[in-house]
């Protein structure tokens, strides 16, 4: 009885006052912000075929998405705390369904790179806003809010690419993208009509000061998060960009098959992150993270010695502790972070530790191709041990 009423007392906590409004609408956002984002990786196999793509430029096609996102989260950041996130929240999904027009309408491999470049700045300005408005929202519930906000974007990850993978099948990739456009118009529409109107309480010069940014990185407990979570990205980036080509081309999976495995992967973290949003609520930062990254770890490196479907999917499970881990450090850090300026530094620590792992798939695509595409995964896996050693060691509570 008691576990069936943690779900119902979460309800009574986020809602009343119009702010289950807010949530939804913040939440459906990131829904398809994050989650067109991972049809990339799924459709990789057409992407590859159509434009002749090897692995080391399949993965540097990934890194211009990852890189040019994290290049829009310290502006994103500036603009959320100078213009409010209502407005940039807007503009984002805006924006995005424009790039994501020209991403459709691509026709050579040029224009495909800079429509993929363009299509992850315009999704950058959602990446630090969703934080900080649901602060302002959720004072007392920050954990819990962000990790039902980031698991509607893994609700995202488990629908989107398995259907945009069906869709190419029937018809072309182009549509596994473009069936998405109309829905970041409705979500502008959703959050300019909910979120509530604000007033900048900071100027440009005041957000770009050196208090705001190189002083606030420098602060202990911050900088260790952001280690944390550059370790954590670089493994994320790589796992997620080539885990569908890996289950296809040395697993022997359809590529249907491998798309729903993919997507199963995010399902999970519709459990995953409300989970380590409340841990984080309820008990603090040390356990939560040595348990999700130490099972992640574990199923990365087992993953390159089997072979059976049914072990694949247990691999799944485990691995899927990766997506718990960015829950529990970004709530953390964001509670630190100066009033008036969490835009700007939370914008600041995402270009950080999204543009390092945003590279790691052309590595990670380098190796494969030269035949290890295995040792890659075992790369993977022992990084992420490393990340529970340091999150054992130097984490007190």
């Amino acid at each position: 009885m008691r576990l069936l009423s943690i779900p119902r007392q979460m309800v009574a906590d986020l809602w009343g006052d119009n702010r289950e409004k807010m949530l939804f609408s913040v939440a459906f956002g990131w829904f398809l912000s994050i989650s067109l984002r991972m049809v990339y990786p799924a459709l990789l196999p057409y992407l590859r075929t159509d434009y002749n793509l090897t692995l080391t430029t399949a993965g540097f096609l990934l890194s211009v998405l990852w890189v040019a996102y994290a290049c829009g989260q310290l502006p994103g950041g500036i603009l959320a705390d100078w213009a409010g996130e209502r407005r940039l929240l807007t503009i984002s999904s805006v924006l995005a369904a424009t790039m994501l027009t020209l991403v459709v309408v691509s026709r050579s491999t040029s224009i495909l790179f800079v429509a993929t470049a363009l299509f992850g700045i315009g999704t950058a300005l959602y990446g630090v806003s969703r934080f900080t408005i649901l602060e302002k929202i959720y004072p007392d519930r920050l954990g819990t809010a962000t990790g039902i906000t980031m698991a509607a974007g893994d609700l995202g990850n488990s629908v989107m690419p398995p259907a945009a993978g069906f869709i190419a099948v029937v018809a072309a990739w182009q549509f596994g993208f473009g069936f998405a456009i109309p829905l970041f118009l409705l979500a502008a529409i959703s959050l300019w009509t909910t979120l509530p109107k604000q007033h900048s309480t900071v100027s440009l010069s005041g957000s770009l000061g050196d208090d705001s940014i190189i002083s606030t990185l420098t602060r202990s407990r911050i900088l260790l998060g952001l280690v944390l979570l550059v370790l954590w990205s670089v493994v994320m980036q790589a796992v997620i960009g080539f885990y569908p080509t890996y289950l296809t081309g040395e697993k022997g999976l359809s590529v249907q098959a491998a798309t729903i495995l993919f997507g199963f992967f995010f399902a999970l973290g519709i459990l995953m992150k409300p989970a380590a949003g409340r841990a984080f609520d309820r008990i603090g930062v040390r356990i939560p993270l040595l348990v999700f990254m130490g099972a992640a770890g574990i199923a990365l490196s087992l993953l390159p010695f089997v072979r059976n479907v049914w072990l694949l999917v247990l691999i799944t499970v485990l691995a899927s502790g990766l997506l718990g881990f960015e829950t529990i450090v970004i709530s953390d850090l964001t509670r630190r972070l100066p009033d008036g300026t969490q835009g700007t530094g939370l914008g600041a620590l995402r270009t950080v530790y999204v543009g390092v792992g945003g590279l790691s798939p052309i590595l990670f695509g380098a190796i494969a191709d030269q035949g290890y595409f295995d040792e890659a995964f075992l790369g993977a896996g022992a990084l992420a041990m490393i990340v529970v050693l340091v999150v054992f060691i130097l984490i007190e509570y």
